[in-house]
């Protein structure tokens, strides 16, 4: 659908107010794990779980992964603070069958918000991601070729050591990638969303979004979710 003069700019207004709107919203949603958060000079927060700064570096370790950034992108550190439980009587616990045990997440959405937490980010950020790019279904390809629930292309898949015909692999490798690209555009949600639909690459020659009514939609209908889904 191609959008003209007067609908285009309400449309890139609208994005424009819902990106502080996230900004904000991101960073002060995310559960807590123990570790830390990272504050970003855009106000965005993500959780690590442990720091360490070498000179003008700083490295950045979450679920046994590592990310090195700027030290400049970065105004400060907040503890985790999770509030432990009141002390109960000691009881015997029950004895659990193996058949009875919580199995793990089994569907895709579930998967999703797992994934979600492993990384840091809120549920229905990425859940909003998700249902824009397949409505969570697991068998979906696109015309170019992108496959699964959060829609990986086979050579992106292959970058992140994921095969994209793994529900679970393919889920937890798109919401890695959305956590990379937060970072990289130091917590602009609107960069980050444009460059998983049309790649860094054209976010970069751009500056920005770049031009493409697609990607523009796209990241109107994740925003969109996002609020659906009680993120506001």
């Amino acid at each position: 659908m191609m959008l003209h003069g007067r609908s285009l700019a309400r449309v890139i207004s609208y994005e424009m107010r819902c990106a502080f709107c996230l900004l904000v919203l991101t960073a002060g949603v995310f559960p807590a794990f123990g570790g830390e958060y990272v504050v970003f000079s855009s106000g965005l927060k993500l959780h690590a779980d442990r720091h360490e700064q070498s000179g003008d570096l700083i490295r950045l370790y979450y679920n046994g992964g590592v990310t090195e950034l700027p030290a400049t992108l970065i105004s400060g550190f907040e503890e985790d603070e999770v509030v432990a439980p009141d002390p109960v009587a000691e009881v015997t616990p029950p004895v659990v069958k193996p058949e009875t045990a919580t199995p793990a997440p089994s569907g895709p959405r579930e998967m999703v918000r797992d994934a979600a937490r492993r990384s840091g980010l809120p549920p229905e950020f990425v859940e909003s991601v998700a249902q824009v790019e397949s409505g969570f279904r697991p068998g979906v390809v696109s015309p170019k070729g992108a496959l699964g629930v959060m829609q990986l292309m086979p050579a992106t898949a292959k970058t992140l050591g994921a095969d994209p015909y793994d529900t679970a692999q393919n889920i937890d490798a798109g919401t890695r990638m959305l956590r990379e690209l937060l970072l990289k555009y130091d917590g602009d949600v609107i960069k980050a969303l444009a460059a998983y639909n049309a790649g860094e690459g054209a976010v970069d020659k751009y500056q920005g979004m770049p031009p493409y009514n697609e990607t523009r939609w796209y990241v109107k209908k994740v925003i969109d979710a996002y609020q659906k889904a009680g993120g506001q």
